[in-house]
């Protein structure tokens, strides 16, 4: 950043709202909205005991039609809509074992989780934004969209390959009424959640820490970069997609993956 160029009020006036903004990347960009002078709501199923009193939380369950109702509504009542919408939830519970061990039930709470709860929060912020002519909605996918892998998170790679096309779509449709559509798609981010996964391997294999995220980097297929993106470079890509200097930008994925996928 060039020295005295500030983008710290870039957002001032417009409301946000982040989905799983407790941990992880979601925290990372709600706080990254929130220092560009955005009103940051976020969502989560819990409040966490540390959660910033700056940001309005909604507990809500996003993986129902009935939490996405919930969202929406208080949404509506309190600032009347959203200006910014960043579809962070996503995750992956699935068995490892490859396909055989996926059942309906597996299959049908990923999409539900990954796909639909975007879908539908979409679905009832868009007017808002319509009724403006001005919005921004960031999906947050994932490299396994068009880079799976089988042994674990089979559903997880469909439905966010699933969610990267709806948003083209999407964007193909909105975009000439003034609302920009994008995905963000990160490959392997060290979040707490994941350096309590790293720990684990390394009990049980008897290894270090370091070796155990090697080798988890090797697994995934390998990081040129050498390490795992912070949340918050994630945030930093997140908070300049949203903000009125990307204003040309829409219906594109953007890929920060520390150059992980092996093709251009």
């Amino acid at each position: 950043m060039e020295q005295g160029l500030s983008f710290d009020n870039e957002l001032s006036g417009k409301t946000a709202l982040v989905t799983g903004g407790t941990k992880g990347a979601g925290k990372a960009i709600a706080v990254r909205l929130a220092r560009a002078g955005a009103r940051v709501i976020i969502t989560a199923r819990t409040k966490p005991a540390d959660t910033d009193p700056a940001f309005h939380f909604i507990g809500a369950d996003l993986s129902t039609a009935e939490g996405i109702a919930s969202v929406a509504n208080e949404v509506g009542e309190q600032y009347g809509g959203a200006d910014i919408l960043v579809n962070n939830l996503g995750s992956s519970e699935t068995p490892g074992g490859g396909f055989s061990v996926l059942t309906d039930h597996h299959w049908e709470t990923t999409l539900q989780t990954n796909l639909l709860a975007p879908v539908r929060l979409d679905r009832v912020l868009l007017p808002y934004m319509l009724a403006k002519g001005a919005g921004v909605i960031i999906h947050i996918a994932s490299i396994q969209g068009s880079m799976p892998l089988y042994d674990s998170t089979l559903p997880y790679a469909a439905a966010k390959a699933a969610l990267i096309n709806y948003s083209k779509g999407l964007s193909n449709e909105v975009a000439p009424k003034g609302v920009r559509v994008l995905t963000v798609s990160p490959g392997f981010i060290q979040t707490s959640a994941a350096d309590k996964m790293i720990r684990e391997m390394a009990d049980r294999t008897g290894s270090s820490f370091n070796d155990a995220l090697q080798q988890l980097m090797q697994f995934l297929g390998g990081i040129p970069m050498g390490r795992p993106a912070k949340p918050e470079e994630v945030a930093e890509l997140v908070g300049f997609l949203v903000s009125p200097r990307a204003g040309y930008l829409s219906g594109t994925e953007y890929i920060i993956d520390g150059g992980t996928i092996p093709t251009i």
